[in-house]
This record gives C-alpha cells, sequence and structure tokens, in this order.
C-alpha cells in the first residue's frame, strides 16, 4: 500500500469522498444536511490518499483549526478494503504531517453511529472531549483530541 499526499483537488480523493458522503448520508439519517455543510472540501490542503495496486482505497485529510491544532476530516475506507488497518496508517500519517506542520494536537467529530470510527480513534489514543464549534448541543456528535 501507498500513501501519497495530496490537496483536494485530487480526483481520487474527490471520488472518495463522494463514496464517504453517501454512506454518511445513510448513517445520519435526517441530520445529514446540518453534518454535510461543514465537510466542504475545497479548502483542505492537506490530504492524503491510500492506494493499492494504484486503486484509491481510502483517505483522509487535515486542516487548520486554531494555531497549533489540526482538525482530522473526511477519513474514509472503502468497504472491501476494511479490516486491513488502512484507517490507522492514514491517521498515523495525518498526526505525522500535522507535527511536521508544527502542531501540537489534532481533534476531530465523528458521529454516535460510526461505531468503527469510534472504536479506530480510542484504539489510536484519541481522548472524548466536549463538543467543539459546530457540533456543540449536537447530540449525535462525539469529538475527540490526541497530543501529537
Amino acid at each position: 500500500m501507498d500513501l501519497v499526499k495530496t490537496d483536494a483537488t485530487n480526483e481520487d480523493f474527490k471520488i472518495l469522498v463522494r463514496a464517504l458522503d453517501a454512506y454518511l448520508a445513510i448513517k445520519d439519517g435526517d441530520e445529514h444536511a446540518f453534518y454535510d455543510q461543514y465537510n466542504k472540501i475545497d479548502d483542505i490542503r492537506y490530504v492524503i490518499v491510500a492506494y493499492e495496486k494504484g486503486k484509491a482505497i481510502g483517505c483522509g485529510a487535515i486542516k487548520p483549526f486554531e494555531s497549533g491544532v489540526m482538525e482530522v476530516k473526511r477519513m474514509y475506507t472503502a468497504p472491501e478494503s476494511r479490516g486491513k488497518g488502512i484507517a490507522s496508517r492514514l491517521l498515523t500519517a495525518l498526526e505525522k504531517w500535522a507535527a511536521e506542520l508544527g502542531c501540537n494536537k489534532c481533534i476531530l467529530e465523528t458521529g454516535k453511529r460510526q461505531v468503527e470510527a469510534i472504536r479506530l480513534y480510542e484504539k489510536r489514543g484519541y481522548m472524548r472531549i466536549a463538543n467543539y464549534g459546530q457540533y456543540v448541543g449536537m447530540d449525535n456528535s462525539v469529538c475527540f483530541e490526541k497530543e501529537v
């Protein structure tokens, strides 16, 4: 597997994000429109796409949140590639990139219905925090942070 640093203009990233959005539309149900407005990729400059034998199979991104803090966004692994540790490798690479960019913390939000994502973040050392920003008061949101 190869991990390629890129940005939101990458066509493979765009395809994976469309698949992610379709998945989340089912998982989030009526709340999808609220979350979708905060998941636009236009201003994301730090993207990693995972490739296996030349095929894009996963992605993740970070974007500046505040001084010294990056927000992890758009984590996704294609269904046929799940269970192989791809998301863990993507997350580790994103954390390393955040540190290289001078950040000391990563934060993220996921939905309570994304049980696999919650398990991944807890396994990778993320600690639950109070919901931040637009997620304050959103019962379906779970927020995490990790020092990097």
